[in-house]
């Protein structure tokens, strides 16, 4: 009974992001979604419901690969300045990260792979299995990982769901908050800073990486000693 109810709930999910895709497609989404002007246009369109049509491409960009949430955060921060879409695309990521870490490990490996290949699955695995709390933080919180998929890989770890709504919460806002800002113009990053800042984050998860156990484990010692 409880794999039948699992495989319910596995083709529910499927069907309602199908239903989902084609509704984009049939509305022009992904012809808009290669470009931030695209993006603002389409949103635009949905008016004076612009903003909960924000918040749904939001928490879709968690599932479907293709919608870069960071993208349409610059977009959605054109539109309804910085803080507004922050804090919209935050409460959707958030949403959706949680969403499909449930779904994961309710689900199990059948829900996975739906989503993520053979070849990113096994790319990640045995840092997941070796390194699993150091690298999910540093991983969410740098550019360069797929971490909506890494989302979904998290929940068929034996992680406390409490200890990954910490991370999810500490890591994920930042690079939101980086595109809400170059969008709603209150900050202008050149593109020499941007690489700068590439090459420190890139020092910081290798240094992460080789260091973050033993970090991690001075941290809670010197925690400990402060414990009255």
């Amino acid at each position: 009974m409880e794999r039948r109810e699992k495989h319910l709930a596995l083709g529910v999910t499927l069907l309602l992001l199908a239903g989902v895709c084609l509704l984009l497609w049939r509305t022009g989404f992904f012809q808009a979604v290669g470009t931030a002007e695209g993006l603002q246009a389409y949103i635009e369109r949905f008016s004076p419901y612009s903003q909960l049509v924000f918040f749904l491409i939001q928490f879709c960009s968690v599932i479907l690969a293709p919608i870069p949430s960071n993208l349409s955060a610059l977009a959605g921060a054109v539109l309804f300045g910085m803080w507004q879409a922050f804090l919209l695309t935050m409460a959707a990521v958030f949403l959706g990260s949680v969403t499909v870490f449930l779904l994961a490990r309710s689900l199990g490996q059948s829900f996975a792979e739906r989503f993520v290949s053979q070849r990113v699955s096994a790319k990640y695995q045995e840092l997941f299995r070796t390194k699993r709390d150091t690298f999910l933080m540093l991983a969410l919180l740098l550019p360069f990982f797929p971490d909506d998929l890494l989302c979904i890989l998290a929940g068929l770890t034996d992680i406390p769901l409490g200890r990954y709504l910490i991370i999810v919460a500490l890591t994920r806002p930042w690079g939101l908050l980086v595109a809400s800002a170059l969008g709603g113009s209150v900050v202008d990053i050149p593109l020499p800073a941007m690489a700068a800042i590439g090459a420190v984050a890139l020092l910081v998860f290798l240094t992460g990486m080789r260091y973050g156990d033993r970090l991690e484990g001075k941290i809670l010692e010197h925690i400990k000693r402060r414990k009255p």
